[in-house]
C-alpha cells in the first residue's frame, strides 16, 4: 500500500519512514512537513535522517501528493491533526492518526469522519501498553474497592497532560467499573486534598528525554499492586502505527482502533 507520513522531521514521523522502509508491504510516496522547514523539497530518506535517499520527496502541501496514497500516516500536532483530518475526508483516504490531546469536540470530528472512510485512532500503538489495558480492566473488576492512581512520565517535549494513553488506560478501568472517566479523575494534588473514594488520581512528569512510562497503582490495606509500561524508545510505537496503517487496507469506513489490529 502506499503510504505518506506526516511530519517526517518529528520523533515519531522519522522513526514511523524507518519502519515503513523497511517492510515489504508499503511504499513510501512521500512526507508533508509545516511549511518553511529546510528538509521541504529534499528526499524523504535524508530528512528521516536514514542515512541513504528514498526517492520521494518532502512536500510541505498535503494536497500535491494525497491522491497517491492509499493511507496518511499522522503523529503530528493537534492543529495539523484536524487538517490532514479534514484532506483525507475530502480525498477518501484512510487514516492512521496518534496524535493526543484533542478536545471532545475535535475527537468527535474523527468518529463523524469515519462515517466516510476509515479511521484508525490510537493514543498508543505498543502492543505491551494495549496488553497492558487489558490487564487493567480485570484488575480493577476483581478489586473493584481499590485506590486507583495513575503516575506517568514523558520527555520535556510532551506537550499534553495526562498522556493520551494514561487517559485511555484511565477510560478504559472506569468503564470497567461502570463508571463515567471524566467524572472520577483527579489531576495532580496540593495542599489539604484528601483522597474522595472512588476517584482516579492523575500524576504528570516530565523530564529529559524519557520515551514513555506508565504505571497504575491500585492500593489497598496493606497492600498495593503495580502495572507499569516503560518504552526504552519510541520504535515500539512507530512498528505498532505501521501495522494499524497495513490494518486498514482494503477495510469500509469506520473507526477501528488498535484492539482491532492486534485482536484484544
Amino acid at each position: 500500500m502506499n503510504v505518506i507520513v506526516i511530519g517526517p522531521r518529528g520523533k515519531m514521523g522519522k522513526l514511523i519512514i524507518q519502519a515503513a522502509a523497511q517492510r515489504e508491504d508499503m511504499i513510501l510516496v512521500g512526507g508533508v512537513a509545516p511549511k518553511g522547514r529546510d528538509y521541504v523539497g529534499k528526499d524523504l530518506g535524508q530528512a528521516a535522517m536514514l542515512g541513504e535517499n528514498l526517492g520521494k520527496l518532502v512536500y510541505d502541501d498535503l494536497e500535491e501528493i494525497i491522491e497517491d496514497c492509499d493511507v496518511i500516516i499522522d503523529f503530528s500536532t493537534r492543529e495539523t491533526s484536524m487538517n490532514v483530518l479534514d484532506a483525507a475526508r475530502r480525498h477518501k483516504k484512510a487514516l492512521v492518526c496518534g496524535t493526543t490531546g484533542f478536545s471532545e469536540e475535535e475527537r468527535n470530528k474523527f468518529v463523524q469522519a469515519a462515517g466516510e472512510i476509515p479511521i484508525l485512532y490510537a493514543a498508543n500503538t505498543s502492543r505491551m501498553v494495549n496488553v497492558m489495558r487489558k490487564l487493567l480492566e480485570t484488575a480493577v473488576r476483581l478489586l473493584p474497592e481499590a485506590d486507583v492512581e495513575i503516575l506517568e512520565m514523558h520527555d520535556q517535549w510532551k506537550i499534553d497532560a495526562p498522556s493520551g494513553t494514561s487517559r485511555e488506560l484511565g477510560e478504559a478501568m472506569a468503564k470497567a467499573l461502570g463508571k463515567e472517566w471524566e467524572k472520577i479523575a483527579v489531576f495532580g494534588r496540593e495542599g489539604a486534598f484528601p483522597r474522595e473514594k472512588g476517584t482516579m488520581g492523575y500524576h504528570s512528569l516530565r523530564a529529559g528525554n524519557i520515551p514513555s512510562s506508565h504505571t497504575v497503582f491500585l492500593g489497598g490495606m496493606g497492600e498495593r499492586l503495580e502495572i507499569t509500561h516503560h518504552s526504552y524508545n519510541w520504535e515500539c510505537f512507530a512498528r505498532g502505527a505501521c501495522d494499524c496503517a497495513a490494518f486498514l487496507e482494503g477495510k469500509p469506513a469506520g473507526y477501528y482502533t488498535i484492539e482491532d489490529v492486534i485482536q484484544l
